[in-house]
């Protein structure tokens, strides 16, 4: 049946992911909604929107009253991304933004089918504790880590009490794929640290983390076919599930081919705070994007507040091997959602997709 799209955060790792697989899709009507123009629309019609604006949400409505699905992958993150994920303010702004998007659409769009929302695994409180393993969907946190997951969750669970759509709750670990300006992908961070190393001469590019711990990751454009599934298929009518590749990696032992794919040797476990030592570096970058002509504008517009997050998620500073954080897929795989992906594929794909696109320096 033909159906109209809404991606809401299109620029975002996840919206634009969803964004160019659903403008890929026969008979489908894509509409974005983000504050800055993704850089490329595939067909889509797009709305620049602040979803903090509750009027701004209202008198957009009447322009959706098309939409069979909503993708939510809109998301504000604030300045010290990791200390603001248990801040009160971050998680009363993700709560307003989706009621100023969800009230007035579900007015208006009489033939909403399915509602995607995206979590991940602060849900099971990775942030300050270490993951039960594997984690698993009936074992979150709800009611002992304030998140603003469980806020959007409640209003999405009270909203479809009696009505006839449904949704989805899609819970992805560490996400890799192509965006610019993102708060939480490593690619643009990585990227930008490596074209800095080519600048002072190196050949060998050096791991900047801590010591690994045995993790998982999923590639946005996989995410985005889990997002598509969910939307359809009937065992994921308000369900939660988690998303992964598939398998999983310790960050020392993918460096050799993320260094590769950046074109580079790999080299020695040299411990750097990218958000301290290469966020300020915005003349060197300046000068690095002449000389290669590239199009990814500054670190704060490219990179976002990536920096701090790779820092994180490679475990600057830690010194011991870290508990691991895996989650169960089981409930995905036997609802019918079995794609996978080889990680250290899905690295050297984003990166050579930002090369592509000339937002990073070529290999």
């Amino acid at each position: 049946m033909p159906k109209t799209v809404l991606i809401a955060g299109a620029t975002g790792l996840v919206g634009y992911a969803c964004l160019k697989h659903f403008a890929a899709q026969p008979g489908c009507t894509v509409i974005a909604l983000s504050r800055r123009q993704p850089d490329r629309l595939y067909g889509a019609r797009w709305f620049p929107i602040d979803l903090a604006n509750a009027d701004a949400c209202a008198a957009l409505a009447p322009q959706l009253a098309d939409v069979t699905h909503l993708v939510y992958a809109a998301l504000h993150e604030r300045p010290g991304l990791v200390a603001g994920w248990r801040e009160d303010e971050q998680i009363r702004l993700n709560e307003t933004m989706l009621r100023n998007l969800f009230e007035p659409l579900e007015r208006a769009a009489a033939k909403l089918a399915h509602v995607a929302l995206l979590q991940g695994t602060k849900a099971y409180g990775v942030h300050v504790r270490p993951l039960a393993v594997p984690a698993r969907e009936n074992r979150s946190e709800m009611h002992e880590q304030p998140n603003f997951y469980w806020n959007q969750e409640r209003f999405v669970r009270a909203r479809q009490l009696g009505k006839a759509w449904h949704w989805s709750i899609l819970r992805p670990v560490l996400i890799v794929g192509d965006s610019v300006g993102s708060a939480m992908n490593v690619i643009p961070a990585l990227g930008v640290y490596a074209a800095m190393m080519r600048r002072a001469g190196r050949t060998a590019l050096d791991y900047p983390g801590g010591v690994g711990r045995v993790a998982q990751a999923v590639d946005a454009d996989l995410l985005a076919r889990a997002i598509a599934w969910s939307g359809e298929a009937a065992k994921a009518a308000n369900e939660i599930f988690n998303v992964t590749n598939g398998d999983v990696f310790v960050w020392p032992n993918v460096w050799p081919a993320i260094a590769d794919a950046l074109g580079f040797a790999a080299g020695a476990h040299v411990p750097l705070a990218l958000d301290k030592e290469i966020r300020p570096r915005e003349a060197e970058w300046a000068e690095i994007r002449r000389q290669h002509g590239l199009v990814s504008g500054t670190l704060k517009e490219f990179v976002g507040l990536s920096f701090e997050y790779a820092d994180y998620t490679m475990g600057y500073g830690r010194s011991q091997p870290g508990p691991p954080a895996l989650v169960s897929t089981i409930k995905l795989m036997q609802a019918g959602f079995t794609e996978v992906m080889d990680t250290e594929a899905m690295f050297a794909k984003a990166i050579a997709e930002m090369q592509a696109k000339k937002l990073l320096p070529p290999r």
